[in-house]
């Protein structure tokens, strides 16, 4: 293009590239929440408040087929204490939580937990859902 003076104009349309970003940008915003999941764990209710959790907190669950998960990162059983070394900094690692489906065996249970000491972690948070309040008598 030639301007009146008959010098070049060296101007980017910028408009195409906006409206390719904002189309990425919505089609970001709809998907990442469905990208996230985590694994079936069905866990005893007790009856202690509910405490809050870090969301960056290592999360080691059990299910109830006894696949043991690390975050998402599946391992089995007889694994943990050679795996776990590999998949997190353990001298980094404060604390994890454990979260167990209840119809699993206490020494399957005891047995991961072991393992996990044994991988050079020593702060273990048992996860557990909240019981449900008993309903109020009516007078």
């Amino acid at each position: 293009m030639h301007s009146g003076k008959g010098k070049l104009l060296s101007e980017i349309n910028v408009t195409p590239f906006i409206d390719v970003m904002l189309v990425l940008l919505i089609i970001f915003m709809v998907t990442a929440p469905m990208m996230t999941h985590g694994v079936k764990v069905d866990t005893p209710e007790t009856t202690h408040e509910r405490m809050d959790m870090d969301p960056k907190a290592i999360i080691i669950s059990i299910d109830s087929s006894e696949r043991v998960f690390v975050n998402n990162y599946q391992l089995d059983v007889s694994e943990v204490r050679e795996r776990l070394p590999v998949i997190l900094d353990v001298k980094q690692t404060g604390e994890v939580y454990l979260k167990a489906d209840k119809s699993l065996s206490y020494g399957l249970v005891m047995n991961v937990m072991a393992q996990i000491r044994e991988a050079g972690i020593e702060k273990i948070g048992m996860v557990t859902d909240p019981a449900p309040l008993p309903a109020q008598r009516l007078k």
